[in-house]
């Protein structure tokens, strides 16, 4: 297979798996954004690095937030949000999070492979994701992959995250100007 065909093999696995995409789940993670006093983001490894260019994209929308583990990141209280990307839904430092966070009063939302893991069961917002991790590999719905485990599900957590800042945008009637504004300027 050449590169090109790889690509369109990834775009085609993507474009099947979000076709099981629940839009009222990702509606109600838009709409925790949209009520929460100050928004959470988490994730580690890969799915982190998606979870962290959403938070960035929120702070451009103009909204309170903060990737957890960053020194500047406050104590999350109620009436607060948490957003946890996590395949496994029990990724030990995310579901130690996630516990702190319910122990507090904040909601949490969670994009996952497996609603029904610990993160899952904390959880208020849940985003069912077909994937399959390297801890399990239960994809009965998931489209046939040539990609490592977990890269489907960090692509496509990317996609929903923009998909829900797209959405934001519009409910917030914000412009690319504003959002830029907001834009890092000390690079």
């Amino acid at each position: 297979m050449s590169q090109c065909q790889h690509l369109q093999a990834i775009l085609a696995e993507l474009t099947a798996d979000a076709q099981q995409i629940d839009g009222e789940a990702v509606n109600a993670l838009g709409e925790a954004i949209m009520r929460a006093k100050r928004v959470f983001v988490a994730g580690a490894g890969r799915s982190g690095f998606a979870a962290r260019a959403f938070s960035n994209r929120l702070m451009h929308l103009g909204f309170s937030v903060w990737f957890v583990g960053e020194p500047t990141t406050p104590s999350i209280q109620q009436g607060d949000l948490l957003i946890v990307g996590s395949g496994s839904g029990e990724t030990a430092s995310l579901v130690t999070m996630a516990q702190k966070a319910h122990k507090q009063g904040a909601e949490i939302a969670t994009l996952t492979i497996y609603p029904q893991h610990t993160i899952g069961q904390l959880a208020g917002t849940i985003i069912r994701i077909p994937g399959i991790t390297a801890k399990s590999d239960d994809a009965s719905t998931k489209a046939e992959t040539i990609q490592p485990t977990g890269s489907s599900f960090e692509q496509l957590s990317w996609l929903i995250y923009d998909s829900v800042v797209i959405a934001l945008k519009e409910k917030t009637a914000q412009t690319d100007a504003q959002m830029f504004s907001r834009h890092a300027n000390l690079e």
